[in-house]
């Protein structure tokens, strides 16, 4: 509970990030840690609430309240306010086998949930967790963790990405031997090539594989199996498979110019960037510039955003974030009460660092492109936009988006980024082991549970339920690996 009276004592204090005209000079992570007593501080705010909503991670109204993976919050900060450091590592990596990706890259959805913020700031759990984690690392307690038995099975995990590596993780501690199947050129998966620098980066990645290749798990890159590696052969040679190969049909705009130069999916956008910047600090030019170009993004949301930070650092001539939803009310309303996810308008890092360049929010509400304008080479010139007004369906009862007569403009645009999210799976994984999809596309199992149709062939994460946190996605890859082992073992113990 930390300090009985600590949340009536300090305030919440979050740790400081660099001027945005100064953090867009580079790519690398930009806050800056506090001091110890500091930390001790904000740990100290976690009070003695009775029922911590902090570590619930159920669905309340379609959303989620808490944390999905059911973290030890109050313990943990207890002990991280006593200075019991090694303790308090000790209860977070008992339901979270990444706590350096999620307490950089989480939305916070425990703090949201927190009694502290019912009535005033919750506390900063967000980064206690990350203070916990970095200190494990630095002090060399994060040692690799070898098991002693090994169970005989052999399992294969498709994709790297976070519940591809909670899975392997989880069931590597558990004595299988496991193999990681990767088709990009390094391990990560949206880790690596989706997320940016700014918010993660990537040595963070490599430091956690060298680790777990230290306790046993082997990865195998530029393995695209369904291509270039035999479904056949793999469920041959292992005793059961994990299919963990995220949500990656980018959701297209179909409109009039789609196919003009310069148009591109957030999702290529953001992984060109990535890539060039860490085989050559951008100086082999293979990525996508926004160097002095006028940009839109088409999709309001964290991808959304990522790429206005990632234009500004590429130095665009200006940036634009069209979306298509009505601008969220900057507090809770009384339709959604806490401890209710707070369906507010958050102004993100990449949008603060728009307003500093351009002196305006990038952001443009119940906006769409209607049509990709080219210029006679074939190039986007343009976009031409129009409003929405959402109206009831008389069929369905839904609110849907409706065209706004004589309300469309122009805005020069030489580079259109689609952030409009993702539609399911890349089907080629699915059929290459014979594994049925849902109608939206995701790996079809009975609710609740990880199975396929095919005996011994499992799913998680994104690829499972659809485009989702990576918090979520770690606890996908815990409960497949449970699922999994229970089949080949008879029983669990994870």
């Amino acid at each position: 509970m930390g300090k009985a009276t600590g949340f009536l004592e300090y305030t919440r204090v979050e740790t400081n990030a660099a001027e945005p005209l100064e953090r867009i000079k580079d790519f690398n992570e930009f806050h800056a840690p506090l001091s110890d007593e500091q930390r001790r501080e904000q740990a100290a705010r976690c009070m003695d609430c009775g029922v911590p909503f902090c570590q619930n991670g159920k669905m309340l109204c379609g959303m989620i309240s808490g944390c999905p993976l059911n973290n030890l919050i109050p313990e943990w900060n207890d002990l991280l306010y006593h200075g019991q450091k090694e303790q308090a590592l000790s209860r977070l990596l008992m339901t979270n086998n990444f706590p350096e990706f999620t307490s950089r890259v989480c939305p916070a959805l425990c703090e949201k949930a927190c009694t502290c913020g019912l009535d005033g700031s919750p506390v900063t759990v967000r980064e206690n967790e990350r203070a916990i984690i970095e200190y494990g690392f630095e002090s060399g307690l994060m040692m690799p963790q070898i098991p002693k038995i090994r169970s005989g099975k052999k399992i294969a995990v498709i994709g790297s990405g976070p519940s591809g590596l909670a899975a392997a993780d989880t069931l590597n501690k558990r004595g299988h031997s496991v193999t990681v199947f990767e088709r990009s050129d390094r391990i990560g998966g949206l880790l690596m090539y989706g997320i940016p620098n700014m918010k993660l980066e990537k040595h963070i990645i490599e430091r956690r594989t060298e680790l777990m290749k230290a306790e046993g798990v082997e990865f195998i890159t530029n393995a695209n199996v369904g291509k270039n590696i035999s479904a056949d052969i793999i469920t041959k040679d292992f005793d059961a498979v994990i299919l963990a190969c995220g949500s990656s049909n980018p959701r297209d705009i179909n409109a009039e110019g789609r196919d003009a130069e310069g148009i591109y999916f957030a999702v290529d956008f953001l992984k060109a960037t990535t890539k060039s910047l860490l085989d050559s600090h951008l100086s082999d030019g293979n990525y996508i510039s926004a160097k002095d170009k006028n940009v839109v993004i088409i999709g309001g949301g964290d991808t959304g955003n990522d790429c206005v930070g990632t234009a500004i650092r590429h130095g665009c001539k200006s940036v634009t974030q069209l979306e298509m939803m009505p601008k969220l009310p900057d507090a809770r309303t009384e339709s959604n009460p806490w401890p209710q996810w707070p369906r507010v308008c958050k102004t993100d890092y990449g949008q603060e660092e728009a307003i500093a360049v351009f002196g305006h929010d990038p952001r443009i509400y119940t906006t769409t492109v209607k049509e990709f304008v080219k210029d006679e080479k074939g190039c986007l010139s343009a976009v031409k936009t129009v409003k929405l007004e959402f109206v009831q369906d008389e069929t369905s009862g839904r609110r849907i988006p409706k065209e706004i007569p004589g309300s469309e403009e122009i805005l020069p645009c030489e580079l259109c980024l689609i952030a409009a999210g993702f539609l399911g799976c890349q089907s080629y994984v699915a059929d290459a082991f014979g594994v049925e999809l849902d109608a939206r596309t995701n790996v079809k199992t009975v609710a609740g549970s990880h199975s396929t149709n095919i005996p011994k062939i499992f799913t998680a994460g994104d690829m499972h339920i659809g485009q989702s946190l990576v918090v979520r996605a770690i606890r996908e890859g815990r409960d497949a690996a449970a699922e999994a082992d229970s089949c080949l073992m008879g029983y669990t113990n994870l």
